[in-house]
């Protein structure tokens, strides 16, 4: 099958390699390189990366939807697009333009999740299972017809990254079982339930900001689900400090936001709504990510100590 593909991040290419590798991959859409870094050069997005190891073309247009750039992907002559994460919305022009339509990973067990984010957000509202699944697009935002869907269990302890990872190769590996249905006939659209749906926002920095007010669960949820990025954070002696990983303790508590437990080697707590939270892994400012234990060998942590709101 003649395919164009759509991604940008990480996530998106186990999809665009698993292409690769079963169909022709006739162009590559990306969004445009971003500077980064103090130098602030620009970087090509992974998916731009991955595409030019493989010597496929490669377009990063500004917009999708300006009339010249469609004109372009008219000249493609794919048989389907498959859009990963590519961070623009399709005109209706493209949606309609491919012989197979377009074709969508999302990153949750659709109708619920819609929207960004939805690997993070299933973490932390503490989900048990999340998946992938295939889906048509459409003009609404992931309410298309369903396709394929695969569930994975989420772990107490995972982590944004852990899941993504686990995630972006079944959800290569689902839809590539569905171009293979597409080829046959097999395929068999599943409408949604939109009574069931769900929408979660774009994660930003405020949102790592820790309620020490809430209770521990959902506290621990926050520090996993927005691991690597951008990470929750509190405010300890007038500075941001940064927390990587952290546990419910039993047995504990006190004024939320005050540390109620040190241990040389275990670490500190820190009291929430409920029982207290165990801080495991911090990273002060300026510095890299360590256990707590290991901070505290340079930093004064004592139970009374308090995490401002600001």
């Amino acid at each position: 099958m003649k395919v164009v593909f759509m991604g940008t991040p990480d996530f998106a290419v186990p999809t665009l390699n698993a292409l690769i590798e079963n169909h022709e991959v006739m162009a590559v859409i990306s969004q445009p390189d971003k500077p980064k870094g103090r130098g602030k050069h620009l970087q090509p997005t992974p998916v731009k990366m991955a595409a030019e190891a493989a010597n496929i073309p490669v377009y990063q247009p500004e917009k999708i939807k300006a009339p010249d750039f469609i004109e372009k992907l008219k000249t493609i002559e794919a048989d389907v697009f498959v859009v990963v994460a590519y961070g623009q919305i399709l005109p209706q022009a493209v949606l309609e333009m491919p012989k197979y339509g377009c074709i969508n990973v999302h990153g949750s067990l659709l109708p619920k999740y819609r929207g960004a984010a939805p690997i993070q957000w299933s973490i932390i509202d503490g989900e048990e299972m999340t998946g992938v699944t295939i889906m048509y697009m459409e003009k609404g935002l992931d309410t298309g017809d369903m396709l394929l869907k695969k569930e994975i269990p989420i772990e107490p302890d995972e982590t944004y990254g852990t899941l993504h990872d686990k995630m972006a190769p079944i959800g290569a590996q689902a839809l590539i079982e569905v171009l293979d249905m597409l080829e046959k006939g097999t395929v068999k659209p599943e409408k949604q339930n939109d009574a069931l749906s769900s929408y979660v926002s774009v994660i930003n920095k405020s949102l790592g900001l820790i309620d020490w007010s809430k209770n521990a669960q959902t506290i621990v949820n926050l520090v996993r689900g927005l691991d690597p990025v951008p990470g929750a954070y509190g405010f300890f002696n007038g500075e941001m400090m940064k927390i990587w990983s952290a546990e419910v303790l039993d047995g504990y508590d006190g004024d939320p936001g005050t540390v109620v437990f040190t241990d040389k080697k275990k670490g500190f707590a820190v009291a929430a709504g409920d029982k207290a939270v165990l801080v495991k892994q911090v990273q002060a400012k300026g510095g890299k990510r360590m256990n707590s234990a290991d901070y505290m060998r340079g930093h004064a942590v004592n139970v009374g100590d308090r995490f401002e709101k600001e």
